[in-house]
């Protein structure tokens, strides 16, 4: 697989204690807002335009972290646009507290307590929440 798209997507979390992240639920998973790069675009921005886009939350209400990134690696195969690599960088978005959530990509949302409890995907989620925990814990 030779081609590789780019793709960005915000954790969110609440400033507010009891502090909570935001993920959003499609029909057989959990997932973050995210999505494809558009040419000419950031990949901070790219973040901030899907998340608003998914969410309805103004990107002006979300304060992006300039300290953390995180970068996971993966193949797709049989999509519409064939097979390629997916390379979707995630950051770390603070909004002051829960706020509510317009549904336009996803079936439902769920704000989960933090510091999060068990596992909700161990391919892609957990790692991003244990690496946004080791982060936070240094901070």
């Amino acid at each position: 697989m030779g081609t590789t798209v780019d793709a960005a997507g915000l954790l969110l979390m609440t400033r507010a204690e009891p502090r909570k992240f935001l993920l959003m639920r499609h029909r057989d998973r959990w997932d973050l807002p995210k999505g494809h790069v558009e040419p000419g675009e950031g990949i901070r921005e790219a973040a901030l335009r899907e998340t608003e886009e998914e969410t309805g939350i103004d990107r002006q209400a979300i304060a992006v972290d300039a300290q953390f990134a995180y970068v996971t690696e993966y193949e797709v195969k049989g999509q519409k646009r064939g097979d390629y690599r997916k390379r979707v960088t995630y950051f770390l978005g603070v909004v002051e507290s829960e706020l509510p959530i317009q549904l336009t990509e996803h079936i439902g949302f769920c704000w989960f307590d933090w510091p999060v409890k068990g596992s909700i995907q161990s391919r892609t989620i957990d790692p991003l929440l244990r690496a946004v925990a080791q982060f936070l814990s240094q901070a």
